[in-house]
C-alpha cells in the first residue's frame, strides 16, 4: 500500500480534522495516529503496519529501545473516522506538531504525515532537491 498526495484542512473547535476519503479507503474502519519521531509532525498508519512497527521495536531489549517505546507508544491514539470523515486529534500530540488550525496531510509512501501547514511550507522550501536527486540516483531511481 503506497499513499500519496497533498491535501489542505482545517482543524475544528473539537480537535477533529477531516481525513481525505482517498486515505480513509486505504486505512481502513481503524488505525493509528502517533508522534513522528524524526519531524515534528504526525504519522498516520494502518493497524497493520503499526503491528509491524511494534514488532521489529519488540525484537531489541528493552533497554535499548525502551525511550522509543514510550515516545511512539504512549501518546498514539487508535482512530475511527466519524461518519463525516473526521478523527479527533488529542491535544498532547497537536501541541507536539505544533498544529492549531490549518494542516497539511500527505502521502509518505507507506504512511500519512499531517503538518502544521506553514511548518509544511517552510519544510518544502528548505527541501534539498540535489541531494534527493543524487539519493535517488544512488540507487538507480
Amino acid at each position: 500500500m503506497t499513499f500519496v498526495g497533498e491535501y489542505e484542512h482545517t482543524l475544528d473547535a473539537k480537535n477533529r480534522v477531516f481525513m481525505p476519503a482517498r486515505f480513509r479507503e486505504q486505512l481502513g474502519e481503524n488505525f493509528f495516529v502517533t508522534r513522528k519521531m524524526n519531524k515534528n509532525c504526525l504519522a498516520v498508519y494502518t493497524c497493520e503496519k503499526m503491528d509491524q512497527i511494534s514488532s521489529q521495536i519488540n525484537a531489541f531489549p528493552d533497554s535499548e529501545v525502551s525511550e522509543i517505546k514510550e515516545f511512539l507508544f504512549s501518546k498514539s491514539v487508535q482512530a475511527t473516522p466519524d461518519s463525516n470523515g473526521r478523527i479527533v486529534l488529542p491535544q498532547q500530540i497537536l501541541d507536539y506538531a505544533k498544529i492549531k488550525r490549518d494542516v497539511v496531510i500527505i502521502g509518505a509512501g507507506d504512511h500519512i504525515q499531517i503538518w502544521n501547514a506553514d511548518l509544511w511550507r517552510e519544510n518544502e522550501k528548505e527541501r534539498d532537491i540535489d541531494k534527493i536527486r543524487r539519493n535517488l540516483a544512488s540507487i538507480g531511481l
